[in-house]
């Protein structure tokens, strides 16, 4: 039974706004270091799968960067018509990966999230493989380090200790903070990753099992695939998938043997300008500042600069900004507030004045 590596790279580019757009959320960026996260993300994944056995799942709008990206590689892409949440598109990737060959197993992740230890990264992928081989659905969980009301949780069983493979008791929603904080004092609650390892025929099975509506219309997809028909097929029934995550419609609801692995390998979602921040720490000046080559701070401490426009940034006598520049647009921010910037996300901008002429112009 082959492994496959299935990286949904979907996105809004709501959160590392105004540098993540719409048409380029954070994934084909590079944030955390020289290459996008989508590029970081593939080339992890191979001390564990042959190029040729990755899948990015990523929609229309993002179809063509993406296949820039991946042109160095052996990597796949699956295009989704449009997004309908990781259920339907975890259903799609199964169903053509059970066309290559059937019981493959899968590995699901995103394709945004900054891995410190890829070694300790590959290992716990390893021993997981071996779990969700027999069937079972497997996934990593992260030891939290404080209170996040950000992140889904899973209670692990009773009894569990310190063990790396866990017996998941449930699933539970983002948190309030002292909810979040009870979690943290308890030993007994993980932050979910979102990672997941199951065969295509598993997955498919819960699928029909759990959320009928999609699997009749993934039927009628699969029914497609190898002819002519299939991109009209899909075209027409995608959009009409119910959209609903894999955590709600069916990990929240399988009876199948359901396990997490307790991951130690320095796991981030880099979910906003200030967690890049606290990320990157050790690249910071000796006043906390997080700079480009091209930008100076003066009498200024533990701010962030990110800039795409390649003009200078000057900081002097401020504390706990983030400021970024783009060739549109300047956000100038607290840093604790950076979640909020995607109240910006998708808001109309009115369109920049021309330039007043001299009244001696003709």
């Amino acid at each position: 039974m082959n492994m496959y590596a299935i990286i949904m790279a979907g996105g809004s580019g709501t959160r590392f706004w105004p540098a993540s757009r719409e048409y380029l959320p954070k994934q084909f960026l590079r944030i955390t270091g020289e290459q996008t996260m989508l590029e970081e993300t593939i080339g992890r994944l191979g001390q564990l799968v042959s190029g040729d056995r990755v899948r990015v799942v990523v929609g229309r709008r993002h179809a063509e960067v993406t296949r820039r990206l991946v042109a160095g590689t052996s990597a796949g892409v699956l295009v989704e018509p449009v997004g309908r949440n990781t259920a339907a598109c975890i259903g799609l990737a199964a169903l053509h990966l059970r066309r290559l060959e059937p019981g493959a197993l899968m590995i699901v992740l995103p394709a945004d999230h900054y891995i410190a230890n890829q070694e300790a990264f590959v290992g716990t992928l390893r021993q997981a493989a071996e779990e969700a081989r027999g069937g079972a659905i497997v996934t990593l969980g992260i030891a939290p380090t404080r209170p996040e009301t950000g992140y889904g949780y899973i209670e692990v069983a009773t009894g569990s200790g310190e063990a790396s493979c866990l017996r998941v008791e449930r699933f539970v929603e983002k948190p309030d903070y002292e909810t979040a904080l009870g979690y943290l004092k308890s030993r007994r609650f993980l932050w979910n990753s979102g990672i997941f390892l199951f065969t295509a025929e598993a997955i498919l099975a819960e699928i029909d099992a759990h959320l009928p509506e999609l699997a009749q219309g993934l039927a009628e997809i699969d029914r497609a695939i190898d002819g002519e028909a299939y991109e009209e097929v899909l075209e027409r029934v995608y959009g009409q998938l119910p959209s609903v995550s894999i955590d709600y419609g069916i990990i929240e609801k399988t009876s199948r043997s359901l396990l997490v692995f307790r991951a130690d390998f320095g796991w981030s979602d880099v979910g906003s300008w200030q967690a890049l921040h606290e990320l990157k720490r050790s690249e910071c000046d000796a006043a906390g500042n997080l700079l480009p080559a091209n930008a100076l701070a003066e009498e200024s401490r533990d701010n962030l600069v990110y800039s795409q426009s390649g003009r200078r940034v000057a900081l002097l006598g401020v504390e706990g900004l983030v400021v970024v520049d783009t060739d549109d647009v300047l956000l100038v921010a607290g840093l604790d507030r950076s979640q909020d910037v995607r109240r910006f996300a998708g808001r109309e901008w009115p369109a920049r004045p021309e330039p007043a002429r001299p009244e001696n112009e003709k």
